[in-house]
């Protein structure tokens, strides 16, 4: 294809997107790589390899999740699929500790034209509504292509702040294995969360994008490519497109949501932190405390 053939079809792409009804769907399969950065937690005590391992493919088979992008010119809703848990898809209680690990992900809406963000979170049963200006990424253009399904897609890359209300965000402070290694259960309740972990400012984030889908939009919080983000990673977390519909007959209400106490994405964070704190007492202790738990006040 020749660039003038190209930019025609963008241009001619673009008619149609931008039509009063246009609408898309994009399903996501993310995949999450925990290391051992969480294991160093509790410093392996007590732990053999083959518990160890257990307990990492557990974790990770909890991570790997589906997500469906609904989108139109200048809107976006992304959430997670709705499905019947299978056999040993974890608990109740594996499931609500996941989610608060991972800062309750929950409904992402995105406007690129008021540049507004919605974010749907529930924590516990506490329901929130992070609101906050949809971030500016700076993209840097890499000028490096590959195909995902039948589109091409090009290689771009940002720095971006860490969400520091996302647990998996995290790393052990260096040297704290060894320091709690060696203390009880009791000892590892009346650590201070914040003095065991710590989150690096920024990541870099690469993304692929596809022309050929003009829209803004990508999953979660990234957007601000000419083209629909069709992968992503943090080099931890990646979310990969595996399926696009433009034009949907089945169209889905794009709006913003309601539900939740309103708080801006620094006072979540600051609520998490607290929460994660409590935690750590209740389960890294006697159990004391535990049925005071209260979120956000």
């Amino acid at each position: 294809m020749n660039k003038i053939t190209f930019l025609l079809l963008v241009f001619l792409s673009n008619i149609t997107l931008y039509a009063q009804d246009f609408q898309g769907m994009a399903v996501y399969e993310s995949k999450t790589s925990i290391g051992d950065d969480m294991m160093k937690m509790r410093g392996g005590k007590e732990m053999t390899p083959e518990i160890k391992k257990m307990i990492e493919e557990r974790v990770k088979k909890m991570l790997e999740k589906t997500f469906i992008l609904n989108f139109n010119a200048t809107e976006s809703v992304y959430q997670e699929e709705e499905k019947l848990d299978g056999p040993n898809q974890g608990n109740g209680m594996m499931k609500m500790m996941m989610s608060a690990v991972t800062g309750g992900q929950g409904k992402h809406y995105k406007n690129i034209k008021d540049k507004t963000l919605l974010i749907e979170k529930e924590i516990f049963g506490k329901e929130f509504l992070v609101s906050d200006t949809l971030p500016k990424i700076v993209w840097k253009m890499e000028g490096e292509s590959r195909k995902i399904g039948n589109y091409t897609c090009y290689k771009a890359t940002a720095l971006v702040p860490v969400d520091k209300s996302n647990m998996m965000n995290y790393r052990p402070k260096e040297g704290v294995e060894e320091k709690l290694k060696d203390k009880t259960d009791e000892e590892l309740g009346k650590t201070n969360f914040m003095d065991m972990v710590e989150a690096p400012k920024d990541k870099t984030i690469t993304a692929w994008y596809a022309p050929e889908i003009p829209v803004s939009q990508g999953p979660e919080n990234y957007w601000g490519l000419p083209g629909l983000i069709l992968e992503v990673s943090d080099g931890k977390t990646t979310m990969l497109c595996s399926k696009v519909v433009l034009n949907v007959k089945d169209k889905k209400d794009i709006k913003a949501p309601k539900k939740g106490k309103k708080v801006t994405q620094a006072e979540f964070e600051e609520i998490m932190l607290k929460k994660m704190q409590e935690l750590q007492q209740m389960y890294g202790g006697s159990g004391k405390g535990r049925s005071g738990m209260r979120i956000g006040g």
